[in-house]
């Protein structure tokens, strides 16, 4: 485990919402943007005395490319003054392709993003405008194209599949002109109806893919992607090899993060906390880190145990044993053996070369198999 830290910047703000979303994000009026990047400002500088290091940087929300190139040279620079920040760090920030341009995707390269993230989820656009995206697929062309030229070559995708009216056509159709285009990372996640949606209140209406699609559409995904030289190293995630999300590893390897503005979590020293989700009481109390912490958790070790392992059993190379015995100072099997066998005999897990990961059959009831990591 490194004692390098990831942080993480919670933007709220999107052009629109979409009809999938439940994440903290609305629009909002350049005012409200601008109060908000000063609050986000006070608490990133309220982290001044605790000369914390960090070696990835992940811009999230919402759509943070939706600030001005000198909103986010305000929160980056005073990230740089406040945490020791690695050379080599990975520096990410999510972009939807209506809010960049040449300019704007200059000035982040300038700034050292070194990683971009677009959220695309279909190449066909009529699916787009059934998930309420506000581009269509040849303004992600030219805003991808862009970053290619502007020196990003470190490029995510973020897809989305069993989308109401999709198919298995339609979904290879999307993964094929994605795959042309050759990035870096893509990241396919199954559509999720959450409450607070569009979709969720209009659900009944939904033309949703039958579970069986679903299913066949996520092996089609890593069929597809592994021939075109990506390999899945999470559930819902593939890369390049070294291109992995070094930062979202962090979440599934249970390492140190903070994470600062609206609502954004952290896991740090031992205690899971997360920021006020009302604007009102985060703008108030932004410069003071005590107040900000919200439903503080401190992880017993049986805790940890458990999330070290239902978050590393996401990961496709699962759980070292190594590291599970230098962490916790005791063999797995003292504590899981009993279901790691149950789980080997059923053909859900693997066990080899000293790691236990999911087999193609645990992928498919990953949920049921975590709940037995619960202590």
């Amino acid at each position: 485990m490194t004692n390098k830290k990831g942080l993480y910047l919670h933007i709220p703000f999107c052009v629109k919402k979409c009809h999938y979303c439940d994440f903290l994000s609305a629009p909002a009026t350049e005012l409200e943007r601008k109060s908000y990047i000063f609050a986000l400002k006070e608490e990133i500088l309220a982290y001044q005395k605790h000369e914390y290091c960090a070696d990835t940087i992940f811009f999230g929300g919402g759509t943070p490319s939706i600030l001005s190139v000198e909103e986010i040279k305000m929160l980056i620079e005073a990230l740089y003054q406040v945490f020791t920040i690695s050379k080599q760090a990975e520096i990410t920030i999510e972009c939807n392709p209506e809010t960049v341009d040449k300019g704007k995707l200059s000035a982040l390269r300038e700034m050292g993003f070194n990683r971009v993230s677009f959220g695309l989820q279909s190449a066909l656009d009529q699916e787009l405008v059934t998930l309420g995206r506000v581009h269509n697929y040849d303004k992600f062309l030219n805003a991808y194209q862009i970053a290619k030229e502007e020196g990003f070559s470190n490029i995510n995708i973020d897809l989305m599949s069993a989308i109401p009216g999709q198919t298995m056509e339609s979904w290879e159709e999307t993964l094929r002109k994605v795959l042309a285009l050759n990035p870096s990372h893509i990241s396919a996640y199954s559509l999720i109806i959450e409450e607070g949606t569009v979709f969720y209140n209009k659900q009944e209406e939904l033309d949703l893919p039958v579970e069986e699609t679903e299913r066949l559409m996520y092996y089609k995904t890593g069929e597809l992607l592994s021939k075109a030289g990506y390999q899945q190293y999470e559930i819902s995630n593939y890369a390049k090899p070294g291109k992995e999300s070094r930062h979202n590893l962090k979440y599934w390897s249970l390492e140190e993060y903070i994470g600062m503005g609206l609502g954004a979590s952290s896991y740090l020293e031992g205690v899971r906390f997360h920021n006020p989700a009302s604007m009102e009481a985060y703008k108030r109390d932004c410069g003071c880190l005590a107040k900000l912490r919200q439903e503080e958790e401190y992880l017993a070790e049986s805790q940890q145990m458990e999330e070290f392992c239902f978050l590393g059993l996401r990961k496709r190379k699962g759980i070292g044993e190594k590291e599970f015995s230098n962490r916790f100072g005791q063999e797995i099997d003292t504590i899981y053996g009993k279901v790691i066998e149950k789980f080997q005999k059923m053909g859900l897990l693997i066990r080899e070369d000293g790691r236990i990961f999911l087999s193609r059959q645990g992928i498919d009831v990953s949920n049921q198999v975590f709940a037995e990591f619960l202590l």
